[in-house]
């Protein structure tokens, strides 16, 4: 069998020595002829692998270069060096890959992440993307684990849509017809969908919501965890137009309830990342404090990235309404002081990242739970309150980054409901199937939403939400 290969993560952490083993993977460096450097990508660490001088051949030697992958045969021995407790001695090397080091973009040096990014297909050879893609793997696992303990039914809502869940219009059309202007037309000019594959206008999915609404009409309680897409022209370091989320929709749950689990989510999946991801989570939480100090004095963080995740697992969210934020927003330093490039002037501001921030790190200096917003800056789905002016909403406001989870209680009267879509100008017809839960054993639900790439930049300390998904996809850019 070809495949008897042993990971370089469980040599290192194992302390059995003096028995023969096999390992494959790509060479980082090769020193004096003798030391290579191998990894396999099950950790930031290198095996040391020594060859022997004159043991191996001159042509082998010089094909064992950075970027080429080889399998080692040899002996696990307590090693001299300084930084590891063993390493291999190889009684024999095989070349299964090449790479032109001159050629090959990843030398051992650093790279800026600008530079990795047009390389996406290679960054995760680096240290710093190999910590950050094995963490998004923790949060992954741990968002199943977190619902599958709690009987959630895990449910896959569809990807090409004919509705729009957030009635925002910023969607990618999904459609065989052909673009140049030959595709049937109707008198008023108008495409003709009915011509199109699924006879009707479709497009890429916002949201999973109203899809898992109907599944909490039957189940109870079910999670979506799946692709999302947003074409929003924004070339910013927090958004991109291909991202994952999750999506809890839970029966016989209010405002409160809703509340109560998302903290207790947010909390589960961040401890099971710094239980089982402690060594890269370090290596990030370096490589922030060295990109702080870069900074000036004033924009650095307070707290380094593992204290941060210590702080939201340890410390209870604080939790207010919009209007008392919009308050102490109101009466700011920073807001007199015209620091905010939005300012604050009255009830009803839609908050900007540089609000949400400010609530958390420097006022409360924790995490943030607003609740009760102005229906008119909120989605039609969402219960009214009794004050006619405001929706039973949440949003949870995380250091760094601001918004990381948005969800509402749902609004579950018929009449209510299709009254805020007349007023938002949502065709009722379009979502006659939607309306039908309210219509048949209607019951108070609530739901949430948490973008996977906000999370995981928060856990891993990235600046750009770019650096966090394998090929993101933004404005202008569709490689890979």
């Amino acid at each position: 069998m070809f495949n008897t290969r042993r990971r370089i993560k469980e040599l290192l952490i194992s302390d059995n020595v003096n028995f023969q083993t096999t390992v494959m993977g790509w060479v980082r460096t090769f020193r004096n002829n003798q030391f290579i450097a191998l990894n396999d990508g099950s950790t930031n660490n290198n095996l040391q692998v020594v060859v022997e001088l004159g043991s191996l051949e001159e042509a082998t030697l010089k094909r064992i270069t950075t970027g080429a992958c080889i399998k080692a045969v040899g002996e696990i021995i307590p090693s001299l060096g300084k930084g590891q407790k063993v390493e291999m001695k190889a009684t024999s090397i095989e070349i299964l890959g090449d790479s032109d080091a001159e050629k090959f973009p990843l030398q051992p040096k650093k790279h800026s992440l600008e530079f990795l990014r047009e390389i996406a297909h290679l960054r995760f050879r680096t240290n710093t993307f190999g910590a950050v893609f094995r963490v998004r793997h923790a949060l992954a696992f741990a968002i199943h684990e977190f619902f599958n303990k709690k009987g959630f039914v895990y449910l896959h809502t569809p990807i090409v849509t004919a509705s729009d869940a957030e009635g925002a219009g910023e969607m990618f059309r999904v459609t065989t017809l052909p673009l140049d202007g030959t595709a049937p037309k109707n008198d008023d000019g108008s495409i003709n969908f009915k011509e199109d594959f699924f006879g009707r206008s479709t497009n890429l999915t916002v949201s999973g919501q109203l899809e898992g609404e109907l599944a909490a009409m039957a189940f109870s309680d079910i999670y979506t965890f799946g692709p999302t897409f947003r074409a929003e022209n924004s070339n910013t370091t927090r958004h991109l137009a291909e991202f994952w989320m999750i999506e809890p929709e839970m029966a016989f749950y209010d405002l409160e309830d809703n509340m109560n689990l998302a903290e207790a989510f947010i909390k589960h999946i961040i401890k099971y990342a710094m239980d089982n991801n402690r060594e890269d989570l370090e290596f990030l939480a370096q490589r922030l404090e060295e990109e702080e100090k870069q900074k000036p004095q004033n924009e650095r963080s307070e707290m380094g990235l593992m204290e941060k995740l210590e702080f939201v697992v340890n410390n209870d969210f604080e939790r207010l309404t919009y209007t008392e934020a919009i308050d102490i927003l109101k009466e700011s330093n920073h807001n007199k002081k015209k620091k905010f490039q939005y300012p604050i002037e009255k009830w009803g501001t839609d908050l900007q990242s540089e609000h949400e921030r400010y609530l958390v790190e420097k006022h409360f200096k924790k995490p943030v739970i607003l609740t009760n917003y102005p229906k008119e800056i909120k989605a039609f789905y969402m219960r009214q309150n009794d004050d006619g002016t405001t929706v039973a909403a949440m949003d949870i406001l995380a250091p760094g980054i601001g918004e990381i989870v948005g969800g509402s209680q749902r609004e579950e009267r018929l009449e209510k409901l299709t009254q805020r879509m007349e007023e938002m100008h949502i065709p009722t017809e379009e979502l006659d199937w939607y309306l039908d839960t309210r219509r048949f054993g209607a019951c108070p639900h609530a739901g949430f939403g948490l973008g996977f790439e906000r999370i995981v930049q928060f856990v891993t300390g990235m600046g750009n939400i770019r650096d966090v998904i394998p090929f993101p996809r933004y404005p202008k850019s569709a490689s890979f």
